[in-house]
């Protein structure tokens, strides 16, 4: 957890002191009461101007006016000076919720973003669109908005045959099954149109895609497309390559942090609130890690490179396999909702515009992580800093 690592005691008669020691930064800060209002909570606020929030609300209260004064509340603050909007909210996160436990995501208006679910716990399964992550499944995800996940979510099931509706499945020869059935975009396993196993293949090939981000259906379709020419089969081969485009639209239409949860691998860098620094967060399996900070004010006088220094914070997340569902732990429910509001965060950030820092994941073709590409980028988040002082 990140701390609120400054703290200054608030005496209305010395406020003027109190003000001016205070800097004109953006912070998060907890008002804490005075001993004699029993019962009374602490005031959580994010600010992008500490010291002119502080004279707004703790300055000579004046009688014709309704704007909120905690002068006579007030007896000392603890804060923490931020360097972007994405450390900002992450702290303001963690502190929200150890000060409302019951309540943060209201008071945060933080709200699940939308995933695309493979259901793999049902004998049948199908996909649908949900904002709950459970303890089986496939999730991809997140999206910037449930249109877009039903977007995809459409072009996603042209491409296979599983189900699409609600009902429970029986097997009974008699029912008249759907529209789907009968355009061939379904197996039918409501009437028996196919066995258990050819169904859990179809649904097979369906979960390779969303893991390999299309890549699958991508090298299998080319594969047959080179078979067919090979042939003199051009009819065939033509298909499959009108097939094949319409995979790689949807590939490219994908955003790039939608993604199964459990591979959700990235490195977010953003300007720290030292100087000379960038603050770096790790996601591993869609979970937010606490900043690590890179102090290039430092990094001549240390033995080690910054390349070495990312690969040793870096690379320990290489050697943990991916598992089928989100991570567990022994808080359950509690674990699952954390996870949630990570990658609601994540997304917040990751889809705003504009979007301030940089993102980079972790990929499998090619394996590892784009040092190079992150220290490029280190260097253009202190681009802006460096230019400052030249003036």
């Amino acid at each position: 957890m990140i701390g609120l690592d400054r703290e200054i005691k608030f005496d209305p008669v010395r406020a003027e002191e109190f003000f001016e020691s205070l800097p004109a930064r953006p912070a998060i800060v907890l008002l804490e009461p005075r001993e004699a209002l029993a019962g009374a909570r602490p005031v959580l606020l994010r600010t992008a101007d500490l010291k002119r929030r502080m004279r707004l609300l703790l300055c000579e209260p004046d009688a014709t006016s309704k704007r909120l004064n905690l002068r006579e509340y007030a007896a000392a603050i603890r804060f923490r000076l931020t360097g972007s909007r994405f450390e900002q909210a992450l702290v303001h996160w963690q502190q929200a919720r150890v000060l409302w436990p019951t309540n943060y995501r209201q008071r945060l208006r933080l709200y699940s973003p939308a995933f695309v679910k493979l259901n793999l716990a049902n004998p049948y399964p199908r996909a649908y669109i949900t904002r709950r992550l459970g303890a089986a499944g496939l999730y991809l995800g997140p999206f910037s908005t449930r249109r877009a996940a039903e977007s995809f979510l459409e072009s996603w099931l042209d491409l296979f045959r599983i189900r699409r509706c609600q009902i429970k499945i029986r097997r009974d020869p008699k029912f008249p099954g759907c529209i789907y059935s009968e355009m061939k975009m379904c197996l039918a396993p409501c009437f028996g149109g196919c066995t258990p196993a050819e169904y859990t293949d179809e649904v097979s090939r369906a979960a390779a895609f969303l893991r390999s981000g299309g890549a699958s259906l991508t090298d299998a379709l080319a594969q047959e497309r080179e078979s067919a020419s090979a042939q003199l089969d051009f009819e065939h081969a033509s298909a499959l390559h009108k097939r094949l485009e319409k995979v790689q639209e949807l590939r490219r239409a994908l955003p790039e942090l939608a993604r199964p949860i459990e591979q959700l691998h990235a490195v977010i860098l953003v300007r720290a609130a030292g100087e000379n620094a960038v603050a770096l967060f790790t996601v591993r399996g869609g979970t937010i890690a606490d900043p690590f900070f890179l102090q290039f004010g430092e990094l001549a006088g240390q033995p080690r490179s910054a390349e070495q220094i990312l690969r040793e914070l870096l690379e320990p997340a290489t050697a943990q396999p991916d598992e089928a569902s989100p991570k567990r732990t022994a808080s359950g429910a509690f674990a699952i909702q954390e996870l949630e509001d990570h990658l609601a965060l994540l997304a917040r950030w990751f889809y705003a515009t504009p979007r301030e820092g940089e993102i980079f994941f972790q990929e499998t073709r090619p394996a590892g992580w784009p040092y190079r590409r992150i220290l490029r980028a280190c260097r253009r988040l202190l681009a802006p800093e460096d230019s400052e002082k030249g003036d």
